[in-house]
């Protein structure tokens, strides 16, 4: 059966580049093979989550490439996750619990101070109802938490291989907070469940929770889904990402001028067998995720490997690829082509062509270093038409009049026609910057 894959995060802030790792390996291995994505927003933190991150969620993903075949709210499913709730009340398996968080603090100190593991005790399970009804009169409201099974729990995970959890060692986990509302645990694995998703793609931070939802799986009586913990993307110096301090936002990276394609191979290919290099293709780079060969290690996210993942897409792009948006830049249609096959090599990103097409059009101050070769050029520039080859003929008789040759004989034509010291093959651009502003810049004048 084709698998059901789902991405959930929290509107609670913009998507980062870490996000993005799960999001695309994810939707990667749907489209590998025949499967469907499901966008899930996780906003039942009420106070956090906003709409505004939720459209922000959906932009940025499109822009990756990303369009969802599904798409629900876990804020819509209140009444779903409730029946759940109240299943494993009546199970057992979810039981009230009165301590207060200080409480809470104060007894794991004692354990600690005992040389005991910092367990939850099950204390409210041993509560009288006498006792539950002077924490009513009180005014204390419960939080819940799931009675784990104190066994092992294990699965073969898509990136690890065999995997397990000693759920003896962990505490019975809150489920439901004192004001009613939910934790990520109980929604995440009843919508999982409710809605078929197959497969659970993820970071290594959920490996313990992992066998927690385990066991809620079963204890829903649901089909437990294949697991598959990757790697976490942090910063070039190691450093843990998080949408809250906003380090490398989608948003912001886009803001930047990287190509969506750059940043989805750095992404998805970072810390895995496959070599980073540029994937235009979202088919192609599909074929190149292999969960299980992704590296135990800590994937880095470098933006000076971004920068040059960037500049290679570009210098390879057709100009049918970018004609809108060098349109956008106000670079004339109809000199768009030759333009941008002159100056892409010279680009990191693609809205840098506007500096080069002010070289162009102009105005440039001309800088004259040799006034010598530089008259001698005037006197010799040739007549339009100018094509391709008009500055091979023109810096030849440049070189027969004045006997200059190499840096010498171009360095002083670059600085009078540019104004600049380094730039796009002139071979290119003189055609563009035309005979009547080349000659104006060779006079001195700003043009």
């Amino acid at each position: 059966m084709a698998p059901l894959v789902r991405f959930a995060p929290s509107p609670t802030g913009y998507l980062h580049i870490g996000n993005a790792r799960p999001a695309l390996l994810n939707a990667l291995f749907a489209r590998a093979r025949g499967g469907r994505f499901l966008l899930r927003l996780d906003d039942t933190d009420r106070e956090r989550s906003t709409e505004a991150f939720a459209q922000a969620a959906a932009e940025d993903l499109a822009w990756l490439g990303i369009v969802p075949d599904l798409f629900a709210r876990q804020s819509d499913r209140a009444a779903i996750h409730d029946a759940a709730a109240e299943r494993l009340k009546a199970l057992g398996r979810l039981y009230p619990c009165y301590e207060t968080p200080e409480e809470l603090e104060r007894r794991r100190k004692r354990q600690l101070g005992r040389g005991l593991p910092p367990i939850y005790d099950r204390a409210a399970l041993a509560l009288t109802e006498a006792q539950i009804a002077a924490y009513a009169a009180e005014g204390r409201r419960p939080h819940w938490r799931f009675k784990l099974d104190a066994r092992t729990v294990a699965w073969d995970d898509l990136v690890r291989g065999p995997a397990h959890v000693d759920c003896a060692s962990l505490s019975d986990p809150v489920l439901i907070r004192a004001d009613g509302s939910y934790l990520y645990t109980l929604p995440s694995v009843v919508d999982d469940a409710e809605m078929g998703v197959s497969h659970v793609i993820r970071g290594e931070d959920h490996v313990t929770n992992t066998g927690v939802q385990i066991q809620l799986f079963e204890a829903l009586g649901a089909p437990v889904p294949v697991f598959g913990h990757h790697n976490l993307l942090t910063t070039a110096d190691g450093e843990g990402l998080s949408k809250r301090l906003g380090h490398l936002s989608l948003r912001s990276l886009r803001e930047a001028g990287y190509e969506p394609a750059a940043v989805r191979a750095l992404a998805v290919l970072t810390g895995s067998a496959e070599a980073v290099r540029p994937v235009a293709s979202l088919d192609e780079l599909a074929g190149l995720v292999d969960l299980a060969q992704i590296s135990r290690a800590p994937a880095r996210f470098d933006p000076q490997e971004l920068d040059g993942l960037n500049a290679r897409l570009v210098h390879a792009m057709p100009h049918a690829e970018v004609a809108e948006r060098l349109a956008a830049l106000g670079i004339p249609e109809d000199r768009a082509e030759a333009f941008w096959l002159a100056v892409r090599a010279n680009l990191a990103k693609v809205d840098e062509a506007a500096a080069w097409w002010a070289v162009v059009a102009g105005p440039v101050s001309p800088v004259v270093t040799d006034a010598g070769l530089v008259a001698a050029a005037a006197e010799t520039l040739p007549a339009e038409p100018f094509d391709g080859e008009t500055w091979k003929a023109w810096t030849g008789a440049v070189r027969a009049r004045t006997g200059a040759k190499g840096k010498a004989l171009f360095m002083p034509l670059r600085l009078a026609l540019t104004g600049l010291d380094h730039g796009p093959d002139l071979a290119g651009l003189l055609p563009l910057i035309g005979r009547d502003r080349a000659a104006r810049r060779l006079a001195g004048e700003t043009a």
